[in-house]
């Protein structure tokens, strides 16, 4: 990884978003509704990286004088580690989406929690100060959204999984044994929630979780990580009156915290949601 980064080639400031598959992604046309929203003159790209060699793809674009970049499946791990610093909700995520180049060196942080907690309060409206909240599954997902949900002032937050071991991982390593607490799905059937985020795959397969249906307590959103289609974990909320909602807010709120690290400016992230929804 070379020492010193290039200067852009003219006067305009390039990012992308790089991973595997890509073609997918939203990204582009998120980051160019903020650009245009906000008179910033930059330009943003969807980058192919092959599998298992993030660091090959990441070189030409420090070498083009690329200003930063967001990272997706499966390299938010190989980012963190050719990080020179990491911001504390990465590190507690263990896991990085955006990439700062600055003076030389990698800065890496994660805004995923940050997108969740800001599409929760500000979109849906939903407090999460003195909230009950339970998150299903224990993985990277999981993981990248515990520090910003603890730092919203909660009650209290179950973390549930099939591998209990796992699950009590994320609360040591959350150093908040008090207000975070670990659970497998069965030990569920007795407790409610004010807020159920699924963090697992199981939207992906279209698998329904071993969950009981009085997790789900009066006026509960249940908040579905994927976007796009209808989960069983969303139809079964949907039938315990629960509000449900899925992962667009948090994936246009998340590269908005993005654009504001490496901007300095805000976008408006209500019209680019409801843009999204439209098309």
């Amino acid at each position: 990884m070379a020492d010193k980064y290039a200067e852009p080639l003219n006067d305009i400031d390039r990012y992308a978003v790089v991973g595997n598959p890509i073609a997918h992604s939203k990204s582009p046309q998120i980051h160019a509704a903020f650009a245009k929203q906000t008179n910033q003159d930059i330009s943003y790209e969807a980058v192919l990286a092959p599998l298992g060699n993030f660091k090959h793809a990441l070189q030409p674009l420090l070498d083009a004088g690329y200003r930063g970049i967001n990272v997706t499946v499966p390299f938010k791990f190989e980012a963190y580690d050719i990080c020179h610093h990491h911001s504390a909700r990465a590190k507690s995520a263990g896991a990085v989406n955006t990439l700062s180049f600055k003076s030389g060196e990698i800065v890496g942080d994660n805004t995923d929690g940050a997108g969740l907690v800001n599409d929760i309060k500000n979109n849906l409206r939903h407090a999460l100060e003195g909230a009950h909240i339970l998150i299903l599954g224990a993985g990277g997902a999981a993981q990248g959204v515990l520090l910003p949900l603890l730092n919203a002032n909660p009650k209290s937050i179950v973390i549930a999984n099939r591998t209990f071991e796992k699950a009590q991982q994320m609360v040591e390593k959350s150093g908040d044994s008090v207000i975070v607490s670990a659970s497998t799905f069965e030990k569920l059937k007795n407790q409610w929630f004010d807020i159920v985020i699924n963090a697992t795959s199981t939207g992906l397969s279209d698998t329904a979780l071993p969950i009981p249906d009085n997790i789900f307590a009066k006026n509960c959103l249940a908040y579905e990580m994927m976007y796009g289609r209808e989960t069983p974990f969303m139809k079964q909320a949907k039938e315990n009156g629960a509000q449900v909602a899925d992962g667009l807010g948090m994936l246009v709120e998340q590269a908005a915290e993005a654009f504001y690290i490496w901007r300095g400016v805000r976008p408006q992230t209500a019209p680019v949601i409801a843009k999204l929804r439209n098309s």
